[in-house]
């Protein structure tokens, strides 16, 4: 007994084996149960994220299961140490660490929280409002980084670091990195333009220049385009602002303007008749709002008719069904009527041979008069 109990006397470290037993024990305790809650908060979320529906405890669920190993390891041992007697060097040091691990911590809780509040409420948005997607998209990156930044600060203010004169050197620096990296913080202050003032958003089918597709992407960078033919268009966000840009997907109707041409030799009363005749066609249509219909030019082989209606409807597939079934009204009207459609025609006019020696000055100037000569093929529309 006097052995065990002289053992139990004796000072390792600063503190008694009893001491150390007991800091150890509560330690591994501390440990063991924050190591079963947290795989307990991880299978409840697992549970949870196989349902369709998001319940209100999914999102606390997610972050307690991104509670790292090495911070419940530090904390634990932050228990024991509690429990003993340590210098001022050990203490300073372990300070240092247990300061760096928390805020280690918090920081990876905040950006989980953040990233995970962002990404359902980019879900919704995707079948509400896919104006919220784009800014969604750059927000799930700029405050992550936002929060890893004040972690930082506040973990070296914690750790006695002067803050004040670090972020004035910073802006220091920054002035160099800023020159150095132009393109980039151009296309970032670009992606933030476009998540605020939403030219476009994903689901847009826009124009730019010679490029044409459908919005997939918002980022940080660049945007991405899905064109017609399929292939991806990927552009950087300063070039689309500072492009002309057309958006489709913000159409609300088209505005469409046409010409039929009629050959010469149709009878007045036929002609006056072409523009009601088109007017009652369109204006059968039920989406389509008629505008004008008038004779609009005697060309030099046509009468040209201009006719203007409205669609309502901004999709391009119920423009041209609405589209083929007015011609097809007109052509069939005006086959009805006996009107002619001005086409194409080639006039073929010969002149007669001339005598051998017999030509006269006078006939090769009427010819050069007419703009003629032998042989000639002279093509009009009539």
């Amino acid at each position: 007994m006097s052995a065990l109990q002289n053992s139990q006397d004796r000072v390792y470290l600063g503190n008694t084996l009893e001491h150390w037993i007991f800091a150890i024990a509560a330690a591994l305790l501390v440990l063991l149960i924050t190591l079963a809650l947290r795989s307990l908060a991880i299978r409840y979320y697992q549970r949870l994220a196989k349902t369709q529906v998001v319940e209100l405890t999914e999102l606390p669920m997610k972050v307690v299961a991104k509670t790292s190993t090495t911070f419940l390891i530090i904390g634990s041992a932050a228990v024991g140490a509690a429990m003993l007697e340590m210098s001022d060097a050990v203490k300073h040091a372990f300070r240092i660490i247990v300061t760096i691990v928390i805020f280690w911590q918090i920081g990876l809780w905040a950006s989980t929280a953040a990233l995970e509040w962002l990404g359902l409420r980019r879900i919704r948005s995707s079948e509400t409002d896919k104006s919220a997607v784009g800014t969604l998209t750059i927000l799930g990156v700029v405050v992550p980084a936002i929060i890893w930044v004040v972690m930082v600060l506040l973990t070296l203010d914690n750790l006695g670091v002067n803050i004040t004169t670090l972020v004035a050197g910073l802006g220091i620096g920054g002035v160099a990195i800023a020159l150095a990296t132009q393109n980039v913080l151009n296309d970032l202050l670009a992606s933030l333009s476009i998540a605020l003032d939403k030219p476009f958003v994903i689901g847009d089918f826009v124009s730019i220049d010679a490029f044409m597709g459908s919005v997939e992407y918002i980022g940080i960078k660049s945007t991405r385009l899905r064109s017609l033919s399929g292939e991806q268009i990927v552009m950087s966000n300063a070039d689309m602002l500072s492009s002309r840009l057309r958006n489709y997907g913000r159409q609300r109707d088209r505005r469409i303007q046409f010409t039929v041409s009629v050959r010469y030799g149709a009878p007045d009363e036929v002609l006056e008749r072409i523009p009601n005749t088109i007017a009652s066609i369109i204006t059968a249509e039920k989406e389509v709002r008629f505008d004008r219909s008038h004779l609009a030019n005697l060309g030099p082989n046509s009468i040209d008719f201009e006719s203007v209606y409205i669609v309502n409807s901004a999709d391009f597939n119920v423009y041209m069904n609405i589209q083929q079934r007015i011609l097809l009204a007109i052509y069939r009207a005006f086959v009805k009527d006996h009107i002619e459609f001005a086409v194409p025609t080639q006039h073929l006019i010969i002149d007669p041979p001339l005598n051998a020696g017999n030509a006269t000055d006078d006939a090769a100037s009427e010819r050069s008069l007419r703009g003629e000569s032998n042989g000639t093929l002279a093509q009009s529309r009539a």
